[in-house]
């Protein structure tokens, strides 16, 4: 990868608006339509599915276990390395590996929310669980595949636009699944919805079928020649081996996403019974203790799966072979690949978008603040989402105009700085043109650093591997958010505390000292504190959430700087002689 400003669109160099150019592109518009097939069917698996349910007199607790179907979407690095082994016999030929493969997961999705058009819950719920658990699998699948495809079918230059389209498609998707279906139960019924929610399916399948090929897709080979064959033991490795991965999937499934149903399920081959459940629910919803659980989980689930794919000391097998290569031969790729600065590299996309994960409160502010519920419907929810697709949309740009690394600094720097202006908006109280501002402010500098962090990941992948090596990175940057951003609230009442009286955020207070009546009010009762050092622990809370996106600036210098001495090195040795004129005159 360079950071050369985009030298080339369709052949020719990059202009004043050369990074408008690749917007016109036909994979783009194709990645507007996946974007739009791949979110299609995460809301329809639950949330609004859960209305159905609800309609069809399910308890809460019924309806809650349903939220296990989208289980798949925060699992599925796990099986991403046998989407870039494995071959889907005839339609692999006809339409390369990639599309071959969005189109049998999405005919599958298909199947599955046409299926569930045909049930009724109150008297198939079994089967509705069943189709909902293998919609979500497929989706999750589906989800990797067109990564893999976004990723090999343009180079470093248009990963932006791709990023962008493919945003845009899952954001309008998400409206729709979220508000379609409940329009058309409310005029016909919940069988139609689904049924028009599956034929919308045929925008991602016109998408696959008019996509270009991904650049040739190469299974990298795992040498197992020379290991003897053993038959009978290896079922049996592979059925302990499996069993163990599946021991792993659920502990990272209650690690990630916080649900007790997996861990819970897991215990109940060993005998758990009802109060033990329960007394696992309650340590994963404890507050914050419950989110240093989940983190734990996550680092021994990882842990079990490592363990599952390691080869057996000593003996040497074909099943240990095959998972070791699956799983590690990704890894000691991205290694060899970015010698000297992986580890910064990975440490970059942990900390990237620390500083947006911790603004978890932003509901309670705004409230605090005294906006109203539809006040903040028009403004976050409308104008919000305008603002975000317009970064979005500057993200792509930017990474065709102005190259890769320079556009990940950029985003580096807008987050962390875009968070001071919900400090500025504490002191002006109740404006509505300042909520405006500040909504307008984030959500585009998000849209940015968003595309930003997604080209970028998408660049550091390599054929063969891009989907188990993608499936990774974003999986692991959310960890250090969750855990963090767990204590968001802690900190703002404890700056709040800390500026009563003479505390060390008092002078803070004079910010409010002419905040109208009744602003901050009920949030500083609520807390034990009066409005105006509220208002200082939000602006505390909100000069923290900037110091620690400093991480993520710094970083990002240094690994900019680390990787662009790597590129220029490879180039050197890849081609002396033209790395010996560079610079020389014409």
């Amino acid at each position: 990868m360079t950071d050369q400003p985009t030298r080339a669109v369709n052949g020719k160099p990059a202009g004043r608006f050369g990074g408008l150019a690749v917007y016109g592109e036909r994979r783009v518009f194709i990645m507007l339509l996946l974007g739009f097939s791949a979110g299609l069917p995460n809301l329809l698996i639950f949330d609004t599915l859960s209305a159905w349910l609800r309609e069809s007199g399910q308890t809460l607790e019924v309806i809650g276990f349903f939220a296990l179907a989208t289980l798949s979407y925060s699992l599925k690095f796990v099986w991403a390395p046998l989407i870039d082994r494995t071959s889907v016999p005839g339609l692999t030929r006809l339409l390369g590996h990639r599309r071959a493969w969005m189109l049998v997961t999405q005919a599958v999705i298909v199947f599955g929310l046409w299926s569930i058009s045909t049930l009724n819950p109150a008297n198939a719920l079994i089967a509705v669980a069943g189709f909902a658990a293998l919609v979500g699998f497929f989706g999750a699948t589906q989800d990797i595949v067109i990564d893999a495809w976004r990723i090999e079918a343009a180079d470093d230059s248009r990963h932006g636009a791709m990023a962008a389209a493919y945003q845009m498609g899952y954001r309008v998707a998400m409206i729709v699944a979220g508000a379609v279906p409940l329009v058309l139960a409310d005029l016909y019924n919940w069988n139609l919805s689904y049924a028009v929610m599956a034929a919308l399916m045929g925008f991602g399948i016109a998408g696959v079928l008019f996509a270009p090929r991904e650049k040739a897709h190469s299974i990298r080979a795992i040498p197992v020649g020379d290991v003897p064959s053993r038959p009978g033991f290896e079922v049996i490795e592979w059925i302990v081996r499996l069993a163990v991965i599946g021991v792993a999937a659920m502990v990272l499934g209650s690690g990630l996403t916080g649900q007790s149903a997996p861990l819970n399920a897991l215990f109940s081959l060993f005998g758990l019974g009802a109060e033990g459940k329960a007394a696992v629910a309650a340590a994963l919803s404890a507050k914050p203790e419950g989110v240093y659980l989940q983190f734990g989980l996550v680092v021994l689930g990882l842990a079990v799966l490592v363990v599952a794919c390691w080869p057996i000391p000593g003996l040497r097998t074909r099943p240990g072979a095959y998972l070791a290569g699956s799983f590690g031969e990704p890894l000691v790729d991205f290694y060899r690949r970015f010698s000297g600065v992986a580890t910064l590299i990975l440490a970059l996309i942990c900390v990237y978008r620390l500083s947006d994960f911790v603004l978890n409160i932003m509901p309670p502010f705004y409230i605090d603040l005294g906006f109203s519920k539809t006040e903040l419907a028009e403004v976050r929810k409308v104008f919000g989402v305008v603002m975000t697709t317009l970064g979005v949309f500057l993200g792509g740009w930017s990474v065709a105009k102005l190259g890769l690394i320079r556009t990940m600094v950029i985003g580096a720097f807008m987050s962390p700085v875009s968070n001071l202006v919900f400090a500025w908006l504490a002191t002006q109280g109740h404006s509505l043109p300042a909520l405006t501002v500040a909504i307008g402010v984030d959500n585009v500098s998000g849209g940015y650093a968003g595309t930003a962090l997604i080209a970028y990941m998408s660049s550091l992948t390599s054929i063969g591997f891009t989907a188990t090596q993608y499936a990774l990175f974003t999986s692991l940057y959310a960890l250090p958010g969750k855990l963090i951003a767990s204590q968001s609230g802690r900190i703002v009442e404890a700056s709040a505390r800390a500026a009563e009286g003479d505390g060390p955020f008092a002078a803070l207070r004079s910010l409010f000292a002419n905040m109208p009546e009744g602003v901050l009010a009920t949030g500083a009762a609520t807390s034990g504190v009066t409005p105006a050092a509220l208002g200082a622990g939000y602006i505390a809370f909100f000069l923290y959430s900037f110091v620690i996106g400093l991480f993520g600036i710094v970083l990002a210098f240094v690994v900019a700087g680390k990787q662009t001495a790597l590129e220029a090195r490879r180039k050197t040795e890849a081609d002396p002689a033209v790395a010996a004129t560079e610079g020389q005159p014409s």
